[in-house]
């Protein structure tokens, strides 16, 4: 047009030949006639272009000025990014046992980056990257087509990593429902705030801190955020171990992690690992031949996704969260300095345990080792029998109902209940949240239901303090609406609908032990895998070292993903391994000598003698149903677990309140009540047969007083917690206080070592050794305590229901069930020259005179003859008998070693 313009300039300048037609004057007078009439439209065409032009640019400069005023993020904001950070759980080494998160991410420093991860992210994103400001002119344009005119909503590859960086600190790149001129106009906004933030982002931080920041800040899927969590996901290896494949693949991801997922899309993995070897080739990081040789090369993949089944200690990491979270971070001192809480979700925080990762394996493999072997049998006894209707000799039917009904408890609490509640009771619910402003829940309809059938049931619920006084107020208020018919008819309507899905048929996953994943395809109805998995037996191991109180292993049950309940904390019956705390209290007070003996024979304790408090005479059977009539010292009576024994002492003793008093000391606390009643009866004699309901955590915590000199610490497992800057928001400090005087400490040590002398699995231990089984009745429960110098393990088995036991004493004591474990775990212990366990440790025997004799011969020599007094044999109270011939008579087992016979109540 202006080349046109000119030519014709000319043309008009031309001197005019006598060959030219000269332009008539006329037509030259009208022509500049227009050309004045036009002038003002032209000023005024010129007036309004700059008006346009200087209002846009002033327009532009505005925005640049609000977007920067409103919506960028301060320094500050980018120095602690909203990006949400996991805590982590660590172990005595710092190996990480697992992790609380929205986002799986971990920050890595720059200096700690694989130099791989940072040439591919360089070559492939941003080759200009040290040399730019934030924004690579040459991009902007790429960036404007590709998402404009192409639609292509990634909007990647032409961003700086800068620029990329400030697009993850916003989420709202949504193009979706907008028009093209809405679009554009989004676009423009968006860019100018990514720009604003990347020029911020480049004054506040080095080249190096941006690179780390990004990296941190990238999603790679499969739960994994940032490239610390992606190295784990994908490779299972910490970032710094990647190698340049590797770290090519992840980088490559980045573009678009879920189009490019290699555990998915293995073919789109590799071709975009060979665009980014090629771009590390193409600026001088690869050689042509470390090219060729790397991008033949398979994927190598070891895929493991992140879950909280996962971690190392997962029953462990269960308790803290509760706890951390509860209780820990409620403390004034875990606050932030503005008073805010830590969440610890989102903030990073570092909780320091006390957990040995070494000691946490081997406990783990001696647990999955043994309950293998115990379950397989298990089956086979209970093959053609069910546990929910199976009647034993003393089996109520009161029991039997009790038992018929927790199935149905844990159907009323799975998922397919929860779903159907909305279609059946929501509108019945609303009701009667607006007439009685009470929330309806399914235990509550069940409570009312049981009223109406059983007239009175309300008022022992009430005594028995399972419900308010409020509560049963509200309820006999619903009972007496009218809406309460129609109530009960929604709610019986549900439990048929529940029950029809639960007898049909369906694929699932269930637990088994028979194959290294631990789980199996099969197809049966939920009420079918209901009772399957609730047939598998449990156990809680805790492993404390004495010298400490530091808890070096948790095992809260057989697989934390089928089964989440954490048996560390559950009460069951103690049996026998309650039987020291009796002894120890008689000679701490008494000063008797653990040779000191006793008949085996009826011991009867009247009907509230002296401090006691029952209402009847008391007198306990052996386990063996028979009284041997033999004179036992007190060694054997512990060893053999001599029910009359224990009733002796408890007789002389004269009432409980001493032998509560130790369990205070051990930290039992006897005043506890659970479920409405004492869990160490005070005025029972019954205590000294094992009747209490304690944790592996309380009966752990008190034997290691005995591996330590009569000292209780208070077992701890969480050190100190940290925020993510390091700064120490809690730190634990020891409790310890004296239990029981040294001498008779070291007489229960004494005592402790001969119950295991020779037992199985224990005598081929290099370690000194004391401990004591514990079974009860029924066979439901199977304890051992074992004490070594260095390491208390406390070890319980049984099944969650009361009713899933063995039926035989052969299969169901502790001696078959639980001292198994400990014995595999010490033995694994001293093999492996990395757990740092010290098998030559020994205890130490107080100084001086003990004031307590405990050689036996020396103590019988001083007392003199024995006359014609029967020789005791506690063979006969060995609790390994051969199950075969008559019951009522006593088979003599394999004496290398003795264990106890429980009994009692």
């Amino acid at each position: 047009m202006f080349i046109a313009h000119a030519i014709s300039l000319t043309f008009s300048h031309t001197p005019l030949t006598p060959s030219h037609t000269m332009e008539p004057q006329h037509l030259i007078s009208i022509k500049a006639a227009l050309q004045e009439k036009r002038m003002p439209l032209y000023h005024k065409i010129v007036r309004w272009s700059w008006r346009l032009f200087l209002g846009g640019l002033a327009t532009l400069l505005l925005m640049f000025l609000i977007i920067s005023m409103m919506a960028i993020p301060s320094f500050r904001e980018l120095e602690d990014p909203s990006s949400a950070v996991a805590s982590e759980v660590l172990g005595s080494n710092n190996d990480v046992l697992g992790r609380y998160f929205v986002e799986n991410r971990i920050p890595v420093p720059y200096e700690d980056l694989s130099p791989h991860l940072v040439n591919a992210l360089i070559s492939t994103e941003d080759i200009r990257f040290r040399k730019h400001c934030g924004i690579d002119g040459r991009a902007v344009a790429r960036v404007v087509v590709r998402t404009v005119l192409l639609s292509d909503q990634s909007g990647g590859g032409g961003s700086t990593i800068t620029q990329q960086l400030a697009k993850m600190l916003y989420s709202d790149r949504n193009f979706k429902g907008l028009n093209k001129i809405q679009k554009t106009f989004k676009l423009i906004y968006i860019k100018l705030r990514e720009w604003i933030t990347a020029v911020k982002l480049e004054r506040a931080y080095t080249k190096e801190e941006i690179i780390s920041m990004y990296l941190n800040k990238a999603e790679f899927v499969n739960n994994a955020f940032g490239i610390h969590a992606a190295a784990e996901v994908y490779f299972n290896k910490d970032q710094e171990s990647l190698n340049i494949q590797e770290s090519s693949l992840l980088i490559g991801m980045l573009r678009n992690p879920s189009y490019y997922n290699p555990n998915r899309f293995p073919d789109r993995g590799i071709k975009r690992r060979w665009v980014v070897l090629s771009q590390m080739k193409k600026n001088g990081v690869l050689t042509e031949s470390q090219y060729d040789s790397l991008k033949i090369l398979p994927l190598g993949l070891q895929f493991k996704s992140v879950n909280f089944t996962d971690d190392k200690a997962p029953y462990l990491c269960d308790y803290l969260e509760k706890i951390v979270r509860d209780s820990l971070l409620e403390l004034p001192e875990c606050k932030r300095r503005d008073g805010s809480k830590y969440d610890i979700y989102r903030d990073g925080l570092k909780i320091y345990t006390t957990i040995d990762p070494v000691y946490q394996q081997h406990a783990e493999a001696a647990m999955a080792e043994q309950m293998k072997k115990i379950q397989a049998r298990f089956f086979q006894v209970w093959k053609g029998r069910d546990p929910w209707t199976y009647r034993s000799g003393d089996a109520t039917d009161e029991e039997l109902q009790g038992r018929k009904e927790s199935i149905w408890k844990l159907m009323r609490d799975g998922d397919r209940f929860a779903t159907l509640w909305p279609k059946y009771m929501d509108a019945v619910a609303e009701k009667i949240k607006k007439r009685h402003e009470f929330d309806l829940r399914a235990v509550d309809v069940e409570r009312m239901m049981n009223e109406e059938r059983t007239p009175g049931y309300l008022g022992k619920m009430l005594l028995a303090k399972l419900v308010t006084s409020e509560q049963a107020t509200a309820y006999r208020r619903i009972m007496a609406d009218k809406e309460w018919t129609d109530s009960k008819s929604q709610y019986r309507a549900l439990g048929v609908d529940i029950r029809k899905q639960y007898a049909q048929p369906v694929k699932m996953k269930v637990f088994t032990w028979n194959n290294p994943k631990l789980e199996k395809d099969t197809v049966m109805t939920p009420m079918d895998s209901l009772r399957y998995h609730r047939m598998f037996l449990q156990t809680g191991i805790l492993a404390i070292d004495p010298t400490s109180s530091e808890i070096k292993a948790w095992v809260g049950g057989v697989n934390f993903k089928y089964f989440q309940y954490d048996h560390i904390h559950t009460r069951r019956q103690v049996g026998s391994t309650f039987k020291p705390f009796v002894y120890a209290t008689a000679i701490a007070h008494q000063g008797i000598s653990p040779c000191y003996e006793v008949y085996d024979n009826p011991v009867t304790i009247p009907a509230r003698y002296m401090n006691f408090q029952h209402y009847a005479d008391w007198t306990p059977k052996n386990s063996t149903g028979i009284y041997s009539g033999a004179r036992l010292n007190l060694k054997e009576g512990l060893k053999n677990s001599v029910n009359t024994v224990s009733a002796y002492l408890m007789r002389e003793l004269g009432s409980t309140e001493p032998v509560r008093g130790l369990c205070n000391k051990l930290g039992i606390d006897s005043t506890r009540q659970a479920n409405g009643r004492y869990i160490i009866l005070p005025g029972s004699p019954a205590m000294c047969l094992g009747s209490a309901d304690l944790t592996p955590y309380e009966m752990s915590g008190a034997y290691a007083a005995f591996a330590n000199k009569g000292m209780y610490g208070l077992p701890f497992v969480v050190k100190r917690i940290e925020d993510k800057n390091g700064r120490v928001l809690w730190r634990s400090v020891p409790e310890e206080h004296a239990a029981l005087p040294a001498n008779t400490d070291w007489v229960m040590l004494e005592m402790l070592q001969y119950n295991v002398k020779g037992a199985p699995g224990i005598n081929t231990l290099k370690s000194q050794v004391g401990g004591k089984t514990g079974t009860t009745n029924d066979y439901t429960d199977g304890w051992f305590m074992g004490v070594t110098p260095r390491l208390v393990v406390g070890t319980w088995v049984g099944g969650e229901d009361r009713w899933i036991r063995f039926l035989s004493l052969g299969d169901g004591q502790g001696a078959r069930m639980a001292r198994p474990i400990f014995a595999s775990f010490i033995s694994r212990l001293e093999k492996d020259p990395k757990s740092g366990y010290d098998f030559n440790a020994r205890f130490e025997r107080p100084a001086g005179d003990l004031g307590i004799e405990t050689n036996c011969a020396a103590y019988e020599s001083n007392l003199g003859p024995a006359g014609d007094e029967e020789d005791f044999s506690p063979d006969i109270y060995n609790d390994e008998l051969d199950e075969g011939g008559d019951p009522k008579k006593p088979k003599k087992p394999d004496d290398s070693f003795g264990d106890e016979l429980e009994g009692g109540n």
